[in-house]
């Protein structure tokens, strides 16, 4: 049985308050209180370990900027022009597209 299964059945079940079940186990009240909440919620499953992955990466570049900064290294080159990060976020500018950084730029074409 995990401890978050018998910090919420001890107080749950057994009637022990929330700070002596904190103190018990050797947890933050607020932790005691998170669980109890979650129990109440979902039941004994709710209680599983959580991810702590973030959902999201607010600082990812779109899929369609990192697509057009490929095509536009293709074209450069096949072009014979300079195709460098500062070229091609001269570019996306020139495009209304705003620019990554250049170390952004060729960490993208280097992946």
């Amino acid at each position: 049985m995990s401890k978050q299964k018998v910090i919420v059945l001890s107080v749950t079940e057994q009637g022990l308050s929330i700070s002596e079940a904190a103190r018990r186990y050797g947890v933050s009240r607020r932790w005691v209180h998170v669980l109890i909440r979650r129990y109440r919620d979902g039941g004994t499953a709710a209680l599983a370990q959580r991810s702590r992955r973030p959902h999201n990466n607010a600082h990812r570049i779109p899929p369609p900027t990192a697509d057009r900064i490929r095509s536009l290294r293709r074209d450069l080159t096949a072009a014979g022009l300079d195709a460098g990060p500062v070229t091609i976020a001269w570019h996306l500018a020139r495009e209304g597209i705003t620019a990554p950084s250049t170390s952004t730029i060729r960490r993208i074409l280097h992946a």
